[in-house]
């Protein structure tokens, strides 16, 4: 098989292709249905876990893919790619491997970024007793992101206002204030919720049940698009231990970027999936990256998030305006070209044996 054969063109075609391959692997594998939604077609929708190794190891290396759904076509490809090519027989002695395929199954089957919820993923590990973060700079931008009509008067109003704020604040700060998570409006972008959903609990769930409790070292990647050059995978250092931002750039290279320093694509967010990781005994080393593929330049991503949002907000997907929308938010988060799953695989299993490693020290 080749490369491009390990990625998939649709959640459910990557689904099928990550069971066969974990179970020709001979990992045991485990289903956790979402029940609050269904596919487009009305199909179940799951996140399939691939465990490999023994339930006594002390390490422990986890893959997740499709945190941000439409992303998931890139984590899928790369976790398929890691059995395919044995991948795993290169982990050392007493690891485990925790392979969690779509952890948004919602957003990867309907090519959205977002939850059932329009939550933000990475933006909702939050703790929900205490008041939520403030991003008074996203109230500033929300109606401009989304204006009542994509189409017109209206809209070139809003891109307007945006470019405006740009010139005078800067594209870095239009990005953070956008990006950085917000609590307040629902139906905006990079919406953090008021509660934990499905896909929040599922994790945690998934780390409880299947994290040796003789765990002492964890390494885990996150696979991501969207940010920075095309086809580079950017790895940015994700917590969410303190102090453990040495450990990866000793586990991944002085290449790890961390976004709170601003040596980062990304802008400094609060609420990231790795916080899960907080839940487990103190006794475990945590090291954790997000590998962050380039696809498409800023403000064309940015286009598409905004078109994404405005359409299950205000639009009609039967429309050829909402055909065109959702396939400039496939195009943004998956880049559908033998040369672009080519690179992401290539970094993926580079940094798969440089987890190992970090494993065994």
């Amino acid at each position: 098989m080749t490369v491009e054969s390990y990625f998939s063109a649709t959640y459910a075609e990557a689904r099928e292709k990550f069971r066969a391959a974990a179970e020709a692997a001979g990992a045991k594998l485990t289903v956790y249905e979402n029940p609050n939604a269904k596919g487009p077609n009305g199909e179940v929708l799951t996140t399939d876990v691939a465990c490999l190794g023994s339930d006594n190891a002390e390490r422990v290396y986890i893959t997740i893919s499709g945190t941000h759904g439409a992303e998931g076509f890139c984590g899928s490809g790369a976790q398929i790619g890691h059995f395919k090519e044995r991948l795993l027989d290169a982990m050392p002695a007493n690891t485990k491997a925790i392979m969690i395929h779509a952890i948004n199954p919602y957003g990867f089957a309907w090519i959205r970024r977002v939850t059932e919820d329009n939550v933000d993923l990475n933006r909702n590990f939050q703790d929900f007793s205490k008041p939520l973060p403030e991003n008074k700079a996203y109230e500033e931008v929300h109606d401009w992101l989304i204006p009542t009509h994509w189409e017109g008067q209206g809209r070139a109003a809003a891109d307007q206002a945006i470019m405006e704020y740009k010139k005078t604040r800067g594209d870095f700060a239009f990005q953070a204030a956008m990006t950085g998570g917000q609590y307040t409006r629902p139906d905006g972008l990079f919406f953090g919720g008021q509660k934990p959903t499905w896909s929040n609990e599922t994790f945690r769930r998934i780390l409880k049940e299947h994290v040796p409790v003789s765990a002492r070292k964890l390494g885990s990647i996150d696979f991501h698009t969207g940010l920075g050059p095309m086809g580079y995978g950017e790895p940015i250092y994700v917590g969410p231990v303190t102090g453990s931002y040495a450990r990866a750039k000793a586990w991944f290279g002085p290449e790890v970027t961390d976004p709170n320093d601003g040596s980062s694509t990304s802008a400094r967010v609060t609420g990231t999936v790795p916080e899960a990781f907080l839940d487990l005994p103190k006794t475990v080393e945590i090291t954790a990256i997000a590998l962050e593929y380039g696809t498409q330049p800023m403000p064309m991503v940015t286009e598409a998030l905004r078109g994404d949002h405005w359409l299950h907000a205000k639009g009609d997907l039967n429309s050829e305006l909402g055909k065109k929308l959702k396939q400039q938010i496939r195009d943004a988060f998956y880049v559908d070209t033998p040369a672009w799953k080519a690179a992401v695989f290539g970094r993926a299993a580079d940094f798969a044996l440089r987890a190992f490693r970090g494993l065994a020290d």
